[in-house]
């Protein structure tokens, strides 16, 4: 039997649609519970870390853009020029947030959505309305072999 890395790479991301499992994160802050993702509104970082450290591609899991983006980079992950499937993308900044999420095929993508609070699928650009920043690839997506 030869486990398949990249087919199940992307199925993980693909059946992660309409799931609530990246709703919610709590902290304690000021002797409060807070749910620091808002109920899925800022749950991208999240979502995207996750399935990456679900497949060893990165070290641990993050909150935000930033923390995901060096994570990323200290474990491998390189800038490419166009989207491959299981590329993690990186859309511009709006409303004074990055936003990620993964490309899959056929000018689609997968990331959290706002607006329904899960991850979604949707144009890879948003419809012609938020530009792609950068595309970043992992040299083990390319082997589709489990190490």
């Amino acid at each position: 039997m030869k486990l398949l890395f990249k087919e199940s790479y992307l199925a993980f991301i693909k059946n992660s649609c309409n799931t609530h499992s990246f709703r919610n994160f709590y902290a304690e802050i000021d002797d409060k519970t807070v749910d620091i993702v808002k109920g899925g509104k800022t749950s991208c970082a999240f979502f995207v870390s996750s399935v990456l450290l679900t497949f060893g591609l990165i070290k641990a899991n993050h909150l935000t853009v930033d923390g995901l983006l060096k994570d990323m980079k200290k474990s491998g992950w390189y800038l490419i020029d166009k989207p491959l499937p299981g590329a993690v993308l990186l859309w511009e900044e709006k409303i004074g947030h990055e936003h990620t999420g993964f490309f899959i095929i056929d000018k689609k993508a997968i990331s959290n959505s706002t607006i329904k609070n899960c991850p979604v699928m949707h144009s890879f650009d948003y419809l012609g309305k938020r530009k792609i920043k950068a595309i970043y690839w992992h040299k083990r997506l390319e082997k589709n072999v489990f190490n």
